[in-house]
Order: C-alpha cells, then sequence, then structure tokens
C-alpha cells in the first residue's frame, strides 16, 4: 500500500471576498467559508483513494485543529496519527478578484521524540510498500529528519516519493527515490535548473536522473508537465482553464499520476492524462474539490514523447 506522510498539515480555510480587491484599514467582508483537511500528502492520499488505490495517511497533528483533519481524513481513508503538543496550523486562502492570496501558518512545534516516535511508527507498519513524503517541515525538524527516515525505508525494503521545498532535497535525490515532483520554481532554485523549452527540460530531467532520482514528474501549472523514467521523455500540455485557487493542484497531480502509474510504469501517457486532467479540475474548485470534470478536462490534455 502507498502511505503519505505530511510533517505540516493544515486546516486550509478557503474564502472570497464579496467585492473584489482587499482594501487596506477596512473590513473586507468574504462569503462562506469552505473548510477541509489538508496538507500535501493528505491530498495525494485523497486522490488515490478517489482512482482506488487504496491509501494510508501519516502525520504530526495537534490541538483541536489536528482532531478536526484526523476526523475528517478518516472519512476518506486510514489515518495513523503522532500527536503533539498546540495547535496545528490554519492555511487562509484568500480569493480577491483576480487575486490569489495565500497565508499559512507556521505549524505546531514536533519536538525530536515525536521524531523517533514516527520513524518507529513507519518501521512498524506491516503493509507498507511506498512512502509519500510531501509538503514542509514543522518547527524544530529539519533536514535530518529525511535522512533517518529514508535510512528506516531502506531497512523496510520500501520505495519513496519525494514532494518536497527543502533544499535538502539535492541531497535526498542520492538516496535513490522513485520519482520526485519539483515544480518549476524547485528545480531552479534547489537544482539551479531552468527549464524554457524541450531542449532545457530533457537536459535538467538527466541532470536530476543522474543524481540518483528513478523518475521525475516536472510540473509547471498551465505550462504543463515534463516526466522522465530514466529513459524517455514526455511533454504533456495543460487543459486551459480559469483556475480558482492552485494550492492543492500539484498535489491532486501527483495523486493522479501515481494512481495510473505506480502499479503499471509503462502506462506514462495515461497517468500524464489523469493527473494533468485531475490538477486542473482541482485548481478549478476550493480544496481538493470532487473530481467531477476530470473526464471533460482529459479531452483537452495532450502528450508526446519527446525522446
Amino acid at each position: 500500500m502507498i502511505h503519505t506522510l505530511t510533517t505540516n498539515p493544515a486546516i486550509d480555510m478557503n474564502v472570497t471576498t464579496n467585492d473584489g480587491a482587499l482594501v487596506p484599514d477596512a473590513v473586507n467582508r468574504v462569503g462562506a467559508a469552505d473548510y477541509s483537511p489538508n496538507g500535501k500528502g493528505l491530498n495525494v492520499s485523497f486522490t488515490l483513494e478517489h482512482y482506488g488505490s487504496p491509501s494510508c495517511i501519516l502525520g504530526f497533528f495537534a490541538g483541536f485543529t489536528g482532531d478536526y483533519i484526523v476526523e475528517g481524513a478518516r472519512k476518506v481513508c486510514p489515518v495513523e496519527p503522532v500527536y503533539v503538543e498546540g495547535t496545528t496550523r490554519i492555511t487562509v486562502l484568500v480569493r480577491a478578484g483576480e487575486v490569489e492570496y495565500t497565508m499559512p501558518g507556521a505549524g505546531a512545534p514536533v519536538p525530536l521524540e515525536k521524531q523517533d516516535e514516527m520513524l518507529e511508527l513507519v518501521r512498524a507498519l506491516p503493509d507498507l510498500t511506498c512512502l509519500v513524503v510531501s509538503g514542509s517541515l514543522s518547527p524544530l525538524m529539519d533536514g535530518g529528519f529525511y535522512d533517518r527516515l529514508l535510512d528506516v525505508l531502506e531497512e523496510r525494503g520500501a520505495e519513496f516519493v519525494l514532494d518536497v521545498s527543502s533544499a535538502h532535497l539535492k541531497n535526498l535525490v542520492g538516496r535513490g527515490p522513485l520519482l520526485i515532483k519539483p515544480n518549476d520554481d524547485e528545480l531552479r532554485d534547489i537544482f539551479g535548473l531552468d527549464v524554457v523549452d524541450d531542449a532545457s527540460a530533457v537536459a535538467a530531467l538527466d541532470e536530476v536522473v543522474a543524481a540518483g532520482a528513478k523518475s521525475v514528474l516536472l510540473t509547471m501549472g498551465g505550462k504543463g508537465a515534463y516526466f522522465t523514467d530514466g529513459e524517455g521523455v514526455w511533454r504533456c500540455g495543460a487543459a486551459r482553464i480559469e483556475p480558482f485557487q492552485t494550492a492543492c493542484a500539484g498535489d491532486g497531480t501527483l495523486g493522479a499520476f501515481l494512481s495510473a502509474w505506480y502499479d503499471d510504469r509503462s502506462n506514462v501517457e495515461g497517468a500524464l492524462v489523469r493527473a494533468m486532467a485531475t490538477g486542473a479540475n482541482v485548481a478549478l474548485c476550493p480544496g481538493l474539490g470532487d473530481f467531477a470534470r476530470v473526464d471533460e478536462l482529459a479531452s483537452r490534455v495532450s502528450v508526446e514523447r519527446i525522446r
């Protein structure tokens, strides 16, 4: 089973202003808020479950907000929580006219003993085949947690997928992840690689594979995506939409891709179409959305093997 780990989950509160742009030093009224259990790994698990791939959520949770997330997530799939002191963060996402504002909290601190508790939980999971590690680290955590986590996964013989924005990702690729999913900003900021056309994309993906990643899914929002399995390279166009929000789109993209590719590594084109259509559907909705338009959006997605 694919498990996901979110070290710094959140409740997402999506609101839209009644009168367009935010006005400084004034009361900016909003419509009804949409609250959803959130966190990058949670969204991957929710998407896997939607497509019929069983998944289990791991994460650190705190206080009444942590309870809300665990209770909501358990309506979709199993959750194995590690509880810490404090309060799990709330991320406020404000849509003001054509502008989107994202305001994440810092999150509940995770002390070393709780990090060790998570490692022991992972070590004891009876049905672990792959762990998707997503999102930012909580306060008191550093890149050393990733190193110790990958030690445990190597002991278990489990594959792992990395979707983290930490600069430490550049070192972690040397541990041989099954897949990493940077976006174009992360590829530039972490690896110093810019993608402006097919040639630069192929060169960049080859460099990341040479560093140790077995495959790479590079997402670029409305500009589409590239994928390599270490041999072939595919370019995938994006469905043209007017997004409502973009906060969860990459998570839906990753979960959808894994749901079609993890058990059939030859199904690259089908996985990319599902991934890009799902990401577009998520961007049209608050939170992760309802996946209602995936089939329609898939008809607008094109995939081409370029090597």
